[in-house]
């Protein structure tokens, strides 16, 4: 057992998020923390780092299990370099390291056997802990999560949200916790980084721990779920889908045997009623009452989640023909990419690519608010835009919520206003609430209230499920179901495009293309791309074996010989650092680890020429 919650249970004054939780990891497993907004994931994972206590219950965490937790906000200081956030991990190497070189200095005047035998012990400790390697797998890892090497000197306020994911990343992967920490981790990555996150998390050795809304990830990486729901804790095996499915099972057994006891209550009640006033069976009722109060209830089970039920409607149909764009050059300062499509009535176009290639730019032209930089536009005949943004729906006010919606639509009711409000569960005094004082995702729910009274006939909306928990996307997804207009939308929710989308544009480096087809068939048909491209390169290969003049497979069983001999020469190097001649020396143990470093190199330049002549013995 890695780590445990026994009976745990959390308050905050007077609000309870959770009770009497048990909550295990025990070996490495890949676990998905759900729920609603609120229910305090968040908080669970801070108990879990050791950042926050528990109300009561106990925690047992084996002593040896190291916990690394990568937080919705990582960097306290984001003025150091990357360089700098990245040593803090190798802190206590680095200590070392001054030990060394402090004793280094005293060994030039002192030549005692305990000078000697302290020098020698803290040695094999830093090199049994790669501390002369530190810098190159700093440099290694941080470059294999797509970063150039000169990056390491930039502060960490300079990179995007979606960079700084990727450092904190590195960070944790050097400091390679046995329980890694990831809440929100999807969070302002593209699709692109998020598929590469999910390989990372596959692949991951040890255990994770993650809090997410993004369904599709969750069910492609969690093999055990727990649900937070009502300061309730339960556990489910499986992925999302499994979940989903034991879930609807496990209500319909509990409606079922809450139906069936309830039943039973009324038969006892009845026999208590008819005899509790008859003198010679008043035993037997009371027998009965007290089996009624000894009787653990089964509670009635309310499947109805809380969530929204918005209806989006066209006020009029508008014409077939909804968008027209013909060469439209996109950019700022410069042309980031050129597009053309038509969309018809109907249509759901799903836009999808890399971050800062384009797609909110494009959303942002079609809307007026970045000039085009070439090529044209054209809305259909009666075609009326409703537009959401994901960064004008986190606006700031002193409105309250109904002065808000009643300000832009003066022509309703007092009650029409509320009743809109309601749908999108603004229901009492929420209602009187200001701006300012609601979470983000009550924003994005005020701007769909908005979004709804318009009544467009043509949707354009710039990351819609932004903010939004589970069951606040299921609900949106369910309402944009059932609207009859078209829509054109940005999203890196593959489980919401795969839900919505009708046709894809994908915009990358300088281009766009559209595709007629779902999200699906669109991932099937690159899929196929890359498989005929990989096949192609083999064949290439292939076609290349006749050309050299080369006995590969005598080259390789050299080079196997030749990598072993080296590896054997390093270890021998390595033992050297053993040898008083040397840790006596500091100038001469200098020398030996730079001759370690020759030989590495040389083992590297090997591997990668056995790696290039073993391609042709496939």
């Amino acid at each position: 057992m890695k780590y445990q919650i026994n009976k745990g249970s959390k308050s905050f004054g007077a609000n309870t998020l959770f009770e009497n939780i048990q909550f295990e990891v025990r070996n490495n497993e890949k676990i998905a923390v759900i729920g609603t907004n609120g229910c305090g994931k968040t908080t669970l994972m801070k108990i879990i780092a050791g950042e926050e206590e528990l109300s009561s219950g106990t925690i047992h965490k084996a002593s040896d299990c190291r916990i690394g937790y990568l937080a919705q906000t990582t960097f306290t200081n984001e003025t150091n370099s990357v360089q700098e956030e990245l040593n803090t991990v190798f802190q206590d190497l680095f200590q070392i390291q001054k030990q060394l070189d402090k004793i280094t200095e005293q060994l030039a005047v002192d030549h005692s056997e305990e000078l000697l035998n302290q020098y020698a012990n803290l040695q094999h400790t830093f090199e049994e802990r790669g501390g002369y390697t530190i810098q190159s797998e700093i440099e290694t890892v941080f470059t294999k999560f797509g970063f150039p090497i000169e990056d390491l000197n930039r502060p960490i306020g300079t990179f995007s949200g979606g960079q700084k994911t990727r450092i904190a990343f590195v960070k944790l992967l050097l400091s390679a916790p046995d329980i890694l920490l990831l809440d929100e981790p999807t969070n302002h990555l593209d699709l692109q980084t998020i598929e590469w996150l999910e390989g990372y998390v596959k692949r991951y050795p040890k255990a994770i721990i993650l809090v997410s809304h993004d369904r599709t990830f969750i069910n492609n990486v969690a093999d055990e779920i727990y649900e937070i729901e009502y300061g309730v804790m339960r556990r489910y095996v499986g992925n999302y889908d499994a979940y989903l499915k034991t879930k609807e099972s496990d209500i319909e057994r509990q409606k079922s045997a809450y139906a069936r006891q309830q039943k039973e209550i009324e038969r006892i009640e009845a026999l208590i009623e008819k005899f509790r006033y008859k003198k010679n069976k008043a035993a037997f009722a009371q027998s009965k009452i007290k089996y009624l109060d000894r009787m653990e209830k089964i509670e009635d089970v309310n499947p109805e989640k809380k969530s929204f039920k918005a209806h989006f409607q066209a006020r009029i149909k508008g014409g077939k023909r909804v968008l027209e764009v013909k060469d439209l050059a996109i950019g700022y300062d410069h042309v980031l990419a050129t597009i053309n499509l038509e969309i018809m009535q109907g249509e759901r176009i799903g836009v999808i690519g890399p971050n800062g290639k384009g797609k909110s730019t494009f959303v942002k032209t079609l809307m007026g608010q970045v000039p085009k930089l070439g090529g044209e536009y054209m809305l259909g005949h009666q075609i009326e835009v409703g537009y959401f943004d994901q960064e004008l729906a986190q606006f700031n006010s002193s409105n309250t919520v109904l002065e808000e919606v009643w300000n832009e639509f003066p022509e309703l009711t007092r009650t029409e206003v509320r009743t809109a409000l309601g749908c999108f569960l603004f229901q009492g005094d929420d209602v009187f609430k200001t701006i300012d004082c609601l979470s983000g995702g009550e924003k994005v729910r005020l701007s769909l209230v908005k979004l709804m009274l318009e009544q467009p006939n043509f949707l354009i909306m710039d990351e819609p499920t932004n903010h939004l928990d589970l069951i606040g996307k299921e609900a949106l997804e369910n309402s944009l179901m059932e609207y009859d207009g078209t829509m054109l939308f940005v999203s890196h929710d593959r489980y919401f495009i795969h839900k919505m989308a009708t046709a894809i544009l994908y915009i990358d480096e300088n281009e766009a293309t559209f595709y007629k087809m779902n999200y699906q068939d669109y991932l099937d048909r690159n899929k196929a791309a890359k498989e005929i491209k990989a096949e192609t390169k083999k064949t290439e290969v292939a076609e290349k074996k006749p050309q050299r003049n080369i006995n590969y497979l005598k080259e390789v069983t050299k080079l196997e010989k030749k990598i072993a001999q080296k590896e054997e020469e390093i270890e021998a190097l390595r033992e050297l650092r053993f040898d008083p001649e040397y840790y006596h020396d500091y100038r001469k143990m200098n020398e030996l680890d730079n001759q370690i470093d020759d030989v590495n190199n040389e083992i590297e330049n090997l591997m990668a020429l056995w790696e290039e002549y073993s391609e042709y013995l496939n």
